[in-house]
C-alpha cells in the first residue's frame, strides 16, 4: 500500500491490515517461508484472535520446518489446550525441545519449559519426575543466561530430591549465577548460605552483599510500571 496510513482512519487500517495478512500468508503458502509462517500465526492470534487457523499454522510450521519460535508457541497452546488442540503435556514437551534444541529467539524458555516439565513429572506413565532431565535443560538454558533455569538449578542441588546427590558448591554455584542475572531468590539463598556457612565458609560481608542486592532487585520490580496490553 503506497503512503503512510493514517491510523485514526479505521477504513484504511483496515485495509492495512487486511494486505498484512495477505503478504503473511503468501510468504508462507507460495514462497514456503518459515519466519512468514510464523508471522502468519501471530498475524492470525493477535490480529484476527482466530485462535485455531493460528494453531494450524504454528503446528505445520514447527513439525515441518522447525522453526523455533513457532514450536515454543504451540508448545504453549498444547500445555492451556489454546487454538482447540488437546491439553497434551507430551506434545508440549516435544515442541519445547524442538525448540530448545534448534537455538532462537526463545530457544531458551523451551529449554526453562522442558526443565519444568521433567521436573513435575507427569511426562511419564509413573507420573515421576525426571531431574537428571530437569538438570540438563536448566542447565542448557542458564549457560545461556536464563535466570529462572539458574535459580531452579541451585534448588535442585541445595534439596537433594530422591536420585539426584545434594551439592552445596553447586547450588552455590547457581545461585550466584542467578543472582547476578537478576533474579531475587537466587540471591536470598546465595546470601543465606554465606550466612550461615552452608556448604561454604562463613562470609559475612559476601552474605550482606548479596541480601544487598537481593533487597535492590526486588525494590526495582515494585518500582517497575505495569505492563497493560491493548491501550
Amino acid at each position: 500500500m503506497a503512503g503512510l496510513v493514517d491510523f485514526k482512519n479505521e477504513d484504511e487500517v483496515r485495509e492495512f491490515l487486511d494486505n498484512l495478512g495477505t503478504e503473511y500468508s503468501y510468504q508462507c503458502h507460495r514462497e514456503k517461508d518459515p519466519d512468514g509462517c510464523h508471522r502468519l500465526a501471530e498475524y492470525l492470534e493477535n490480529i484476527k484472535r482466530n485462535f485455531e487457523a493460528a494453531a494450524k499454522v504454528l503446528r505445520y510450521n514447527c513439525e515441518q520446518n522447525e522453526h523455533s519460535e513457532s514450536c515454543y508457541k504451540l508448545g504453549a497452546y498444547y500445555v492451556t489446550g489454546k487454538g482447540n488442540l488437546p491439553l497434551d503435556l507430551g506434545a508440549a514437551n516435544d515442541c519445547f525441545v524442538r525448540s530448545c534444541r534448534r537455538g532462537g529467539r526463545r530457544s531458551l524458555d523451551s529449554c526453562h519449559n522442558a526443565g519444568l516439565l521433567a521436573q513435575d513429572g507427569r511426562l511419564n506413565e509413573e507420573e515421576k519426575p525426571d531431574f537428571p532431565a530437569a538438570r540438563d535443560y536448566y542447565t542448557r538454558a542458564c549457560g545461556g543466561g536464563f535466570a529462572p533455569s539458574c535459580f531452579n538449578l541451585s534448588a535442585l542441588y541445595l534439596e537433594g530430591p530422591p536420585g539426584f546427590p545434594r551439592d552445596m558448591a553447586q547450588a552455590l554455584r547457581y545461585s550466584e549465577r542467578g543472582c547476578e542475572l537478576g533474579h531475587v531468590w537466587a540471591c536470598a539463598n546465595a546470601s543465606r548460605m554465606y550466612k550461615l556457612g552452608d556448604g561454604v565458609r562463613k562470609d559475612e560481608a559476601k552474605a550482606q552483599t548479596l541480601k544487598n542486592r537481593a533487597k535492590d532487585l526486588h525494590r526495582k520490580q515494585q518500582e517497575a510500571p505495569e505492563v497493560t496490553f491493548g491501550t
